[in-house]
């Protein structure tokens, strides 16, 4: 039996080659993939190459060892079935519907432990690492009551982020994108008002307690910067690969007080450690995904030989996509 891997060749440039479907060891499984999302953020900096050769792709996720160097194998939202158990797997395995954070292929091999056992449908479960994500600013953030919040950026992480936001008692739900569609998709799914970049200092006249940067575009962290009122907070989603940023540090950023913080989901913040582990952390996502309908996040569907379609869809026609998933018929 044959299957299909997709690598990251070079920049612009994906190829998919057929590779024998492998045999899972005694304390692995084999897991047939249904969908696998591609991620419009970091994947589309691997796919430009935009990122540093040297860098390690993942040191938290086994399945993404190595560097960012071509050629690679990179993406981390699969969904599909385990076909195959080791002789040190209990059986139980068999048949169970799992997500796992692995590149695009049609089959792999993972031990149980790596893998998210889920009863989500697969377009749905594809959705568990950007709306893991979300969860992890939102919690940073800690808004408070009446909280005047803007969201830069509303790729499917900042829409997540958004509809997370939108169950939050807050005073104003802003967010910002350069695209009318997703403008559309924002307010759909909660925000008060969505406006163009342009319209930023005029959506917030007094400035927000609370901005996120979710764009990936490095000039939107001036502008989160800017709209942030005076001892507010920034929180950075977005990694700008090795793309430079420029900011404006001047007087009124001197004597504004606001603070700029990071925020990863790869660890939890040590502030969360007392009651929150990575566990805790996926049982919230997955029960928050069963309640919540995102089908208007996934924008176009590719059988996974046409792979190469998909990233330059993602790449030159951002204003038509959202969510973009790999098929395996």
């Amino acid at each position: 039996m044959t299957g299909r891997a997709l690598y990251f060749t070079g920049p612009t440039s994906v190829a998919v080659r057929e590779q024998p479907v492998p045999d899972p060891g005694p304390e692995e499984v084999r897991v047939r993939v249904e969908r696998s999302g591609i991620s419009p953020g970091t994947e589309l900096l691997v796919y430009r190459g935009e990122l540093s050769p040297e860098m390690a792709a993942d040191e938290t996720i086994d399945a993404l060892e190595g560097t960012f160097s071509y050629p690679l194998q990179y993406g981390y939202a699969a969904v599909g079935h385990v076909t195959a158990a080791g002789d040190a797997v209990d059986d139980e395995w068999l048949d169970r519907r799992v997500f796992a954070f692995n590149p695009h292929e049609s089959h792999f091999v993972a031990e149980p432990e790596t893998l998210v056992p889920t009863t989500l449908e697969p377009e749905r479960a594809l959705f568990i690492p950007n709306t893991e994500a979300a969860v992890n600013f939102v919690m940073d953030a800690r808004p408070r009551i009446g909280a005047r919040v803007v969201v830069f950026g509303q790729g499917p992480v900042g829409l997540l982020t958004t509809a997370l936001l939108a169950e939050f008692p807050l005073t104003e739900l802003v967010t910002v994108d350069q695209y009318p569609n997703r403008r559309d998709l924002s307010r759909s799914f909660g925000a008060d008002r969505s406006v163009a970049p342009e319209d930023v200092d005029d959506a917030i006249p007094d400035g927000a307690d609370i901005t996120f940067e979710l764009s990936g575009n490095p000039v939107a962290l001036d502008d989160a910067i800017e709209a942030t009122g005076f001892a507010g907070q920034v929180i950075v989603g977005s990694w700008y690969g090795t793309k430079d940023v420029e900011l404006g540090l001047g007087e009124s950023y001197h004597r504004s007080h606001v603070r700029v913080r990071s925020s990863q989901v790869s660890r939890l913040d040590p502030d969360h450690a007392d009651r929150w582990d990575k566990d805790r952390r996926m049982a919230y996502v997955r029960s928050w995904l069963a309640e919540t309908d995102l089908s208007a996040l996934l924008t176009h569907r590719f059988e996974i030989d046409r792979a190469a379609e998909a990233y330059r869809l993602l790449a030159e026609r951002r204003n038509e996509a959202v969510q973009v998933a790999l098929t395996y018929e």
